[in-house]
């Protein structure tokens, strides 16, 4: 009778094989003089990320493990950035490849059955490929398994020769290997490895130093692998010959870049978002954005920017680690590490500066600028306004050419607006600064001191005063306008009998304010946005 796995139910067993404990090794030693740059080569940026990131997610994704990154002194910056998501073993001085495997192996976990080498400055290899590589080692029960891939005879990649079984037998260097000349292309190493990990710590201490560079190098060890009766193996990778590219110079860097972002658009356009220009959309890896979200051309979204469904991001949009609710329309506009909720519109040429909030269903004209304010449900802020270090309640017209001045020269202060508050035409509000709810300022009105609620605050500096009733005898309405609403803010028109002032100035200082003035007709004097 045949045995019947446990999970069936049965009382037999099944014949299982342990699946091998593996390892990930990341050389991250060079410090990559060909960018030119004081930075690592492998922390420059790539669609928001340092390069070395996505060869850490590979190596973690296709081994099941924390990756161990051997870095150098020069690149020791490596530590503090992958602090928490990588292994590191210090390479004290860069001495070629197979020195730094050497530097990583007493950081290794105890009981490794095999080690994935791996270069830092391979951003686009994925985990399939090494996956790929693994699976073709242990079939094998190869000491030694190459990743290659066919390259043209100019390239500078050491030439991996097989003998006529198939088996690799050595891999010969450019400087070399006249014979590459004469082929149309050759069989590349790609620098990307699998070992068995008892072989390989007993080869490594029997590499011999390169006549050249006087370096140890992990070429050596086909060779080696052969001379012991070991087995070796190679994987073909030429089908995904773009994932193997290694990055030497910013040249490189940029191919690399346009390659991912190639990638990153393709998935987002497979998971429902329209892009109108593909090829303009700059969106980094780390950006998540919901099903049926356009983007216009030349859109940028950088960081961890999350964008909700059904919202439009018009051309010339740069927006940096921000979120944004559902059916949002942000047109040309840039918004920096804020958050934006349901069924709001910016723009044109509006600004959200860091810590900005805006509630649902609020609107932003066009150079509107917001920055470290909360902006409430329904409020509406015009054109060429200034909202700084401030909370805003909900149903707040805010006129064109508002200002919160909230610096003194030493501190920043806040202005607190309540719900359903009218702030008019060019009002500057100096803060510290609180507008009571349902409150109205005047057109041109410098408010200097808090304006209680359901009173209205006109002139320079402004004057508290009672609202007067419209001419038709309703109370005078402090809701926002609608975006047809008249142009004139009737309500700041005085009579004798209401100049009394609220805040206990003379009536020799009221006769001589100019708020009837200020609340003159103006097109948009209530803010059309």
């Amino acid at each position: 009778m045949p045995n019947t796995p446990p999970s069936a139910g049965g009382s037999g067993t099944a014949e299982t094989h342990p699946v091998p404990r593996t390892a990930a090794v990341i050389l991250a030693a060079g410090l990559g003089t060909r960018m030119k740059s004081r930075l690592p080569k492998v922390l420059h940026p790539l669609c928001g990320r340092p390069m070395l990131a996505y060869v850490v997610d590979a190596a973690r994704d296709a081994t099941g493990a924390r990756p161990l990154v051997v870095h150098s002194e020069a690149t020791a910056k490596i530590r503090e950035v992958f602090s928490g998501v990588a292994d590191f073993a210090l390479q004290e001085r860069p001495h070629g490849t197979a020195d730094a495997v050497r530097a990583a192996l007493s950081s290794l976990p105890a009981g490794t059955d095999e080690i994935v080498v791996l270069n830092g400055d391979k951003p686009l290899l994925t985990a399939a490929v090494l996956v790929r590589l693994l699976q073709r080692h242990r079939a094998e029960s190869a000491a030694l398994t190459l990743l290659t891939f066919r390259v043209p005879p100019s390239a500078p990649h050491g030439r991996v020769v097989r003998a006529g079984d198939g088996t690799p037998v050595r891999i010969v260097e450019r400087m070399d290997d006249p014979e590459r000349t004469r082929l149309e292309s050759f069989e590349a190493n790609s620098g990307v490895y699998a070992f068995r990990s008892r072989w390989l710590v007993d080869a490594l201490v029997r590499v011999r130093p390169s006549p050249a560079s006087g370096e140890l190098y992990l070429t050596q060890l086909v060779e080696m692998a052969l001379e012991d009766g070991e087995r070796t193996a190679a994987v073909d990778a030429t089908p995904d010959s773009t994932t193997l590219v290694h990055v030497k110079d910013r040249v490189d860097l940029a191919a690399a870049e346009t390659e991912l972002r190639r990638v990153t658009n393709e998935r987002h356009l497979r998971n429902g978002v329209t892009m109108e220009e593909p090829s303009s959309a700059y969106i980094d890896a780390t950006v998540e954005i919901a099903e049926d979200v356009t983007l216009g051309p030349n859109v940028i979204l950088r960081g961890e920017t999350r964008v909700g469904r059904d919202t439009v991001i018009e051309a010339g949009s740069e927006i940096f680690d921000t979120v944004i609710g559902e059916r949002c329309r942000i047109r040309a506009s840039v918004l920096e590490s804020s958050e934006v909720e349901d069924d709001v519109q910016i723009g044109p040429f509006a600004h959200l500066r860091p810590g900005s909030s805006i509630g649902r269903g609020a609107r932003l004209g066009n150079f509107a600028e917001v920055k470290k304010s909360r902006i409430g449900a329904g409020t509406q802020q015009h054109h060429f306004s200034y909202i700084g270090d401030a909370t805003i309640g909900e149903r707040v017209n805010i006129a064109a050419g508002t200002v919160t001045a909230n610096y003194d020269g030493e501190r920043k202060l806040r202005t607190t607006i309540g719900d359903g508050a009218f702030i008019g035409v060019d009002t500057m509000l100096v803060a510290p600064l609180e507008i009571g709810e349902g409150a109205y300022t005047g057109a041109g009105a410098v408010v200097t001191k808090d304006v209680p609620p359901g009173k209205l605050a006109v002139g320079v500096p402004a004057r508290i005063r009672e609202r007067r009733a419209k001419r038709n005898g309703s109370d005078a309405d402090s809701s926002p306008p609608s975006d047809t609403d008249g142009v004139t803010l009737a309500s700041t028109v005085q009579t004798p009998e209401s100049t009394a002032d609220v805040s206990g100035s003379s009536g020799a200082d009221s006769t001589a304010e100019t708020s009837e003035s200020t609340a003159g007709t103006v097109e948009g004097g209530r803010g059309a946005p």
